[in-house]
């Protein structure tokens, strides 16, 4: 029995790590829920899954949710310096962290320095402070599972191979609702289309980036830290059909791949009962409908934020952490219409050329640069 916090229980990843564990009760349990705003679902989840505490993130809602909670035995905290705190707690054995952005670092890096297993969903923890996670690893020798499809993927592809070495991996993309399409086009989007991703069902601030592939980008930046690699061993392909969920190609020529049909359960559940698989109900790949997988070329010049990712993972130091700013103030800015879909990729990268480039930045830095990063970002959008 593995018991459980899943950072983030409410999101796209969260009711679906809740779906895995409830569908495997003698196998898990829930100790701990967190979530940001959504109050009454965090609440039903409560009451179903009995955990030992609740934290909700907005401290506004600790009243409401107390008063749904006032008939179940389980504490209840409110602000992110809670949820940094109850991952510590010694009942722990994983932290599943599906927070969305910057929000998951500093509970992960709590929960690390406690020697919990990480299953990681927030790939932004990777991507502002990839040097200093992986540090932190290494220093308490805790496992850092990858969540994400790709990420998994390779990670199962890599299992077996020892200190065989990697050429490159290959990272593989949907290329979103977009694809395909060329700048003009890109420049009319609404939020609505942006949104309606053909594949994935996911939250909407990661639609957006996958719509504009900067998702993508975040998820080259993450594979660097998780498997030690050079960004000219990372590889973007665009395959539509999202069967082959990421590769690996060794330095003999050979290339493993990682198939499953489109459904986050699978990578999830791996996370959690690592190095075991064990039976699932889930949709099995029928190759009679998917006669044709096709891989194509990413598009970095019509699709800018995929290269100002890679082009922020050359640079390193605090500058992916400028990127992963910049762009959540984009991304909120264009939901709420503020700004086109062209434009967020500009202000990503006027954002980055007017904070103060740090090479080797500790924990404080990037604290301070995420603060200045958004608050550019912010100007850049109202002037």
């Amino acid at each position: 029995m593995k018991n459980i916090a899943v950072l983030g229980s409410t999101g796209s990843i969260g009711t679906q790590t809740l779906q895995v564990i409830e569908a495997n009760p003698g196998r898990f349990r829930v100790e701990v829920l967190t979530a940001n705003n959504q109050v009454e679902l965090l609440a039903q989840q409560a009451v179903r899954f009995k955990p030992n505490m609740v934290v909700i993130a907005n401290e506004e809602k600790y009243g409401q949710l107390k008063e749904l909670l006032a008939d179940e035995d389980i504490k209840v905290y409110a602000g992110s310096e809670a949820i940094a705190q109850v991952v510590e707690s010694s009942i722990i054995d994983t932290v599943v962290t599906a927070m969305v952005g910057y929000s998951g670092l500093l509970p992960t890096i709590r929960a690390i320095k406690a020697g919990k297993t990480i299953a990681l969903a927030n790939k932004e923890t990777l991507v502002v402070a990839g040097d200093l996670i992986h540090d932190l690893v290494t220093e308490y020798k805790v496992a850092l599972l990858p969540v994400d499809s790709e990420h998994s993927a390779i990670f199962q592809c890599l299992t077996g191979e020892m200190n065989n070495p990697v050429e490159k991996i290959l990272l593989t993309a949907s290329g979103g609702p977009f694809r395909g399409k060329d700048y003009e086009f890109l420049k009319r989007v609404t939020p609505e289309q942006a949104l309606k991703h053909p594949n994935w069902k996911m939250g909407a601030k990661v639609t957006i980036d996958s719509a504009s592939m900067m998702n993508k980008g975040f998820e080259a930046i993450e594979a660097k830290w998780l498997f030690g690699l050079k960004p000219s061993q990372i590889e973007v392909l665009v395959h539509p059909q999202s069967i082959v969920h990421s590769m690996v190609q060794f330095t003999d020529g050979c290339i493993k791949a990682q198939l499953g049909v489109p459904d986050m359960r699978l990578p999830i559940q791996y996370a959690l009962t690592y190095p075991d698989r064990i039976v699932s109900s889930f949709e099995r790949v029928d190759f009679s409908r998917y006669s044709n997988l096709t891989f194509e070329k990413p598009d970095p010049v019509t699709f800018r934020n995929l290269g100002l990712a890679f082009e922020a993972m050359e640079k390193g130091g605090n500058i992916p952490c400028i990127l992963n700013a910049a762009n959540e103030i984009a991304v909120d800015a264009f939901l709420k219409e503020k700004v086109s879909f062209t434009r967020m990729p500009e202000i990503i990268e006027e954002t980055i050329s007017r904070v103060c480039f740090i090479q080797k930045p500790d924990l404080q830095d990037y604290i301070e640069t995420d603060r200045e990063g958004r608050k550019i970002a912010v100007d850049i959008i109202e002037k």
